[in-house]
């Protein structure tokens, strides 16, 4: 099942929280920047109670950027990702976006393959953007 995160639901946004500090290994004050970032929103995956995987993005006035991407090792191939991406894109219709931009490392094979499924092409590469390891800016238009 596919929720927007709400700021009051202490648990799943501390369970978000611990994705980013262990496994993505990026600190984050995640509830501070959802209350201070109008322009953020949070989609989770959860089966049984638990988040599988989510999907952050920041939606400013005709265009959304997908800020992170992320599902649990153990559950990767499931079409999770496509299921946030597929809600992410339906939000942006809804909401009559132009555009969805985002940057990936040049090496994550998985998510290029996930994006270019659903009409994103690349648009630049950032030399050395992830820690000496070159990113691509990707661009699916809406309209």
């Amino acid at each position: 099942m596919i929720e927007i995160v709400n700021i009051d639901n202490e648990k799943d946004i501390m369970d978000i929280q611990v994705i980013y500090n262990d496994i993505i290994k990026q600190k984050k004050e995640l509830k501070k920047e959802m209350i201070t970032n109008p322009y953020k929103i949070l989609y989770s995956f959860k089966d049984n109670n638990s988040i599988l995987g989510f999907i952050e993005i920041s939606f400013i006035y005709d265009r959304i950027e997908i800020d992170y991407i992320y599902v649990l090792e153990e559950y990767r191939k499931r079409h999770i990702a496509s299921s946030l991406m597929n809600e992410v894109i339906s939000f942006g219709k809804d909401n009559n976006i132009s555009n969805i931009t985002l940057e990936v490392r040049i090496d994550n094979i998985p998510a290029i393959n996930l994006y270019k499924k659903y009409d994103f092409i690349e648009c630049a590469t950032r030399k050395g953007y992830y820690n000496g390891i070159d990113g691509i800016l990707m661009k699916k238009e809406m309209i």
